[in-house]
């Protein structure tokens, strides 16, 4: 398969490796930054130099494949998954923006190409758990999806650190957030349903943020009562976003508040990620509840560590590309997370990375 990755960042060097060291894929990876291509260059993998913000060059790069990940900010999800669709290409992306899924969505309408996005963590794994617990119960009352991208050790007020795109991180908690509540599909506000609980001994929050469901609202609605998602952070961090986005009216001027966090919060290579999905509902009869809760940890290899949520979002996108290519998805058309059977997907050579994760035992 004849591969254009879009993007040589954080996540995108690792879908890159991924994919070149199964040997099943001939990949180039495309994007401005020449130190980041130096860096795949150096390990024997295809790079392009093209200025992503001018659209013909995109096309022109387009030409010579037949698939398309696109790894770079949400922003540019509509306008690369329009050219994708004119240069007759596959699209995978990691989005978690609700409007460019929709657009992706008519996209896909009548045509002889897959499109797939949201193929990373949240959306895009988590949806494939809660859709695997939900379709176990004869009837389903609730759906619970709890993800959380941490600092393995939290210092500042903030209790957080950089793990992934501060666009995507300021994205989710300034948009309206897609849940069912008493069989209504409905939108909330982000920052708001505020709620505690530990894992293994830890206390954590959760808070709604928006793109974390995918398409599980439409996918369940008319079959389940409540379906929410959350975004996990320790605890005292809702607050203060409140007070920067809300009292400081950063909100509506997120480059700076974009530019703060950049200057101020640090990125870390030393973080976990949280999966915690509850499901409840009728099994023969009974109301009983179905639980998913996985930690998975940074790697600390000297020669390639790999941070939690690189490690998470590249196995997702991966996975995907991987069982499309293996043809046990649809091969055209609208492709949802949902449709990835998980057994299938733990047990690929990609999505693995979540089934070597260590599984929490206790929850409260």
């Amino acid at each position: 398969m004849r591969v254009l990755l879009l993007g040589a960042g954080h996540i995108g060097q690792i879908i890159a490796c991924l994919l070149h060291d199964s040997g099943d894929y001939a990949v180039t990876v495309a994007d401005r930054s020449l130190p980041a291509l130096e860096k795949l260059s150096a390990k024997q993998i295809q790079t392009l130099t093209i200025d992503i913000d001018h659209p013909s060059q995109l096309a022109n790069a387009m030409q010579s494949f037949d698939t398309v990940i696109n790894a770079l900010p949400y922003q540019y999800a509509m306008q690369v998954a329009s050219l994708a669709n004119t240069a007759n290409c596959h699209y995978f992306d990691l989005t978690e923006d609700v409007a460019a899924t929709r657009h992706i969505k008519l996209l896909a309408n009548n045509v002889s190409t897959a499109f797939m996005p949201q193929c990373g963590l949240a959306p895009g794994f988590i949806g494939i758990v809660a859709n695997h617990l939900a379709g176990q119960f004869s009837q389903v009352d609730t759906v619970q999806m709890r993800v959380g991208a941490l600092p393995a050790f939290p210092t500042n007020s903030l209790k957080y650190n950089l793990t992934w795109s501060v666009d995507g991180l300021i994205n989710e908690y300034c948009h309206p957030c897609e849940a069912i509540h008493d069989a209504e599909q409905i939108e909330l506000l982000p920052l708001e349903g505020l709620e505690h609980f530990s894992l293994d001994g830890v206390e954590y929050e959760a808070f709604n943020t928006s793109g974390g469901l995918g398409t599980l609202c439409e996918t369940w609605a008319g079959k389940v009562r409540m379906l929410d998602y959350k975004s996990v952070r320790y605890p005292g961090h809702c607050e203060l976003m409140k007070t920067l986005l809300e009292d400081l009216q950063l909100k509506s001027d997120q480059e700076t508040l974009k530019k703060i966090l950049r200057r101020a919060v640090p990125a870390t290579m030393q973080d976990v990620v949280l999966v915690f999905v509850t499901v409840s509902g009728l099994k023969q009869g009974h109301l009983v509840q179905e639980v998913f809760a996985r930690k998975v940890f940074a790697q600390r290899n000297e020669l390639q560590p790999l941070s939690a949520i690189q490690i998470t979002t590249a196995a997702g996108v991966c996975a995907a590309v991987d069982l499309f290519r293996q043809q046990r998805l649809p091969q055209q058309g609208f492709i949802r997370q949902e449709q990835i059977a998980l057994p299938e997907f733990l047990a690929n050579r990609f999505g693995c990375a979540y089934q070597q994760s260590r599984q929490v035992e206790s929850i409260s």
